[in-house]
């Protein structure tokens, strides 16, 4: 069973990747580089502090900074332990695949996928008064993610795992919030 998913992921990857073509490199190069999504943590924390007061919005930053430091963490763990190889360096897929990055450290799971899904669920959770719009800021990780497919460094089950994971971690960090912080803190309320 998992040689035949194994199989599906590279069969995945090959038709995916193919679809690119050098009009898009310049496109999907600048998406997935995490620079290029500056504006949007900036965004992020401002839609915190407009919702939050100063105190707890601050704290609330503070909690999305340390998942992400976590997720990161775990991501980077959990490449060492699986040491499955990135498909830009595996022989078998060698002049198959468009490769645009050479990362040299191993694929499972993705980072890309595991912070952003973690980092936007989480903000999510703590913005869910303005439900109308919240599938717009998963266009971002969505994305981000997608683009490590194009540019050849990551199979789709490195993506939808990292994915999980993160969003997973956000779920965990949130209730962790909501139990041993927001109760001790006089300024928790949202405005």
């Amino acid at each position: 069973m998992l040689e035949g998913l194994l199989d599906w992921d590279k069969k995945a990857l090959i038709f995916l990747n193919g679809l690119g073509s050098e009009s898009y490199d310049s496109f999907w190069s600048l998406v997935t580089n995490i620079g290029t999504w500056t504006p949007l943590f900036i965004l992020f924390f401002l839609l915190i502090m407009s919702q939050y007061r100063r105190k707890e919005g601050l704290i609330i930053s503070l909690c999305i900074i340390f998942l992400l430091l976590v997720t990161h963490l775990i991501t980077d763990l959990s490449k060492d332990f699986f040491e499955r190889l990135r498909p830009n360096n595996d022989l078998e897929l060698n002049g198959i695949i468009r490769v645009l990055r050479q990362p040299e450290s191993f694929s499972f799971f993705s980072g890309h996928a595991s912070t952003s899904f973690a980092v936007t669920t989480l903000v999510v959770l703590f913005l869910r008064k303005n439900r109308a719009w919240f599938a717009l800021l998963f266009f971002w990780p969505m994305l981000f993610s997608l683009s490590r497919i194009y540019v050849g460094v990551h199979f789709p089950l490195d993506l939808l795992a990292g994915a999980l994971v993160g969003t997973l971690l956000a779920f965990i960090f949130y209730r962790g919030y909501k139990r041993f912080i927001e109760p001790y803190s006089a300024s928790a309320r949202p405005l």
